[in-house]
């Protein structure tokens, strides 16, 4: 940041400080279960902190579900530069949400890991960690402890097909780590 302030361009850059996934084995995660190379939320779940001054307020604090992904559609529209028309971005652009232009909305979000799926749909989230399905309610369980699957067999379903749907349309997985 010192040198960005000495460069004088500290008021014309965007930074964003997150991490890819979960914190290691030594990090404090509660009430988070998982870790890093996981799917429960300690596995995913990061903060981020952008700056940008006299566009991003500063103190603005936000809980819109994200992705890393995102950034990339973001920084491209901090720049002011289209996506290349013949591909498509994985993610979204979060200026509006980091600038408080635009409320928090319900995202669904996919991942797979090795033997692990999972989706997030509003409070629901599927995990199937292999032939092991569950079905968390993250609304008043973060700590995903309380399986759902056979309260809400429907939910289980819906997801599970959302899942599918959306595995189909992706890259074959990749080999499992030996």
């Amino acid at each position: 940041m010192q040198s960005i302030r000495n460069a004088g361009i500290d008021r014309k850059t965007l930074v964003i400080f997150t991490s890819d996934n979960g914190g290691e084995r030594f990090s404090y995660l509660w009430p988070l279960s998982g870790q890093k190379g996981d799917l429960l939320e300690g596995g995913i779940r990061v903060p981020a902190i952008v700056r940008w001054p006299g566009v991003v307020p500063a103190n603005h604090v936000t809980q819109q579900m994200a992705i890393t992904m995102d950034w990339t559609a973001t920084m491209l529209a901090a720049a002011k530069v289209d996506s290349p028309a013949e591909r498509s971005l994985d993610g979204m652009d979060l200026l509006p949400i980091v600038t408080g232009t635009r409320g928090v909305f319900d995202r669904t979000f996919f991942w797979r890991i090795y033997s692990q799926d999972a989706v997030r749909d509003g409070k629901w989230k599927y995990v199937r960690d292999g032939e092991v399905r569950r079905l968390f309610d993250l609304s008043f369980d973060q700590h995903e402890q309380a399986d759902f699957s056979l309260k809400h067999p429907d939910v289980l379903q819906r997801l599970m097909s959302e899942f599918d749907k959306w595995n189909a349309s992706m890259l074959p997985r990749p080999p499992a780590r030996r």
